[in-house]
């Protein structure tokens, strides 16, 4: 691990991809992690494993759609240790398209990342090119790069976050802070776990964890992973609609 990388903040780090990244960056040797989530129990696990590998463990209970409580606690973490790596990583599957959970998903999806990523900017902004690493990490999906009927709400809030990501990193270049758009495929998660459909190239995300935390290193743009289904992905993005819509209507749906 870069030796610059020392104290990590990650959203949703209870359970699935968030949880792999704390426990990568814990056998790692990071100085502090500030780890968030919504279910006090799971984050406290997740916590207490981390903390065997003696590293320092904040943790928080938190909405990340609540915009005035999640700057809040992002600045209190950059006061107990200036933060080198910022993960918005936390994320929710629709489920049924009912009102109720499209609203859910695109505001965890999408506001709950806008929410971590802007007071992350502007800490890293006050330092002023201090030395410090300055990075910032948002969890997409392979799903984002094209909408995806079997689950339209998620994969339209993926894209967003995908497309806000590729723009920002580009901006936040001029000013030494790096960002990084990371597509998964299917990795294991509470989400993979209530999946029915079919889920090719499926992957644990112990391995996951560690392909991200390597295409960070590497300064990637986009982190997207399995490669096969990265091709097919980017593939079907680029085919004419008429193409594009008889192939993804094949696909079966999320039931």
């Amino acid at each position: 691990m870069n030796k610059n990388i020392k104290n990590i903040l990650i959203t949703g780090a209870s359970s699935g991809i968030g949880e792999a990244l704390a426990l990568y960056y814990a056998k790692q040797n990071a100085g502090h992690l500030f780890l968030c989530g919504r279910n006090a129990e799971r984050l406290n696990n997740v916590a207490g494993e981390c903390a065997r590998f003696g590293v320092n463990v904040h943790t928080k209970i938190l909405d990340v759609t609540d915009r005035e409580k999640t700057s809040a606690w992002i600045e209190e973490c950059e006061k107990t240790a200036p933060l080198n790596l910022i993960f918005a990583n936390a994320g929710v599957s629709t489920g049924e398209e009912t009102p109720e959970n499209i609203y859910n998903t695109f505001n965890i999806n999408i506001f709950g990342v806008l929410n971590t990523l802007t007071p992350g900017i502007e800490i890293y902004r006050r330092r002023n090119n201090s030395g410090e690493s300055a990075i910032l990490a948002v969890v997409s999906s392979i799903a984002g790069y094209h909408g995806l009927a079997g689950c339209p709400s998620y994969s339209a809030s993926k894209a967003c976050v995908k497309a806000y990501g590729e723009a920002m990193r580009i901006r936040l270049a001029r000013e030494n802070i790096q960002l990084n758009v990371i597509c998964p495929g299917f990795v294991r998660s509470r989400i993979t776990d209530k999946n029915t459909c079919p889920m090719p190239f499926f992957m644990e995300a112990e391995n996951a964890a560690e392909i991200i935390a390597a295409g960070i290193e590497k300064n990637k743009g986009l982190i997207t992973f399995p490669w096969p289904m990265r091709f097919a992905a980017w593939f079907g993005s680029i085919l004419p609609n008429c193409i594009s819509n008889f192939i993804y209507g094949k696909i079966p749906f999320k039931v």
